[in-house]
């Protein structure tokens, strides 16, 4: 039992001061960084927009190897989906057809998000063929 107490003292007194140093270092001190304002409006530091749109070509990559293996998969679902109908399981097919539509939805958020990120790097002035 007195185990259990000081193990419990140890990880919290850790854990503890582990949050304190990760949220120190996270918290910018002095007036010189920037305030977060312009957050979602893409004046942010040009250095976070610098990684943006360095890794924007990777990005895009694995958004559109994963939608084209989406893609190969959504015809079999929506086969799947009028087979439950057709043989009476309606219920099974309101959930193939609610994930289906999860599915498309997930997509078109991924791709809403990543054409932004397109617009935001067109808009920073590195304007390189490619």
């Amino acid at each position: 039992m007195a185990r259990r107490i000081i193990a419990g003292a140890a990880l919290a007194g850790a854990l503890t001061m582990g949050l304190a140093g990760v949220a120190g270092a996270a918290s910018p001190s002095g007036g010189t960084g920037s305030t977060g304002s312009g957050a979602g409006t893409g004046t942010g530091t040009s250095g976070v927009k610098a990684a943006l749109c360095a890794r924007l070509p990777t990005l895009a990559s694995r958004v559109h190897t994963i939608e084209s293996r989406v893609n190969a998969r959504l015809p079999k679902a929506e086969a799947r989906e009028a087979a439950a109908r057709a043989s009476g399981h309606t219920r099974r097919a309101d959930a193939i057809a609610k994930r289906i539509q999860h599915i498309e939805n997930r997509e078109a958020k991924v791709n809403a998000r990543l054409a932004k990120a397109e617009a935001r790097c067109a808009t920073s002035g590195t304007t390189s063929g490619g």
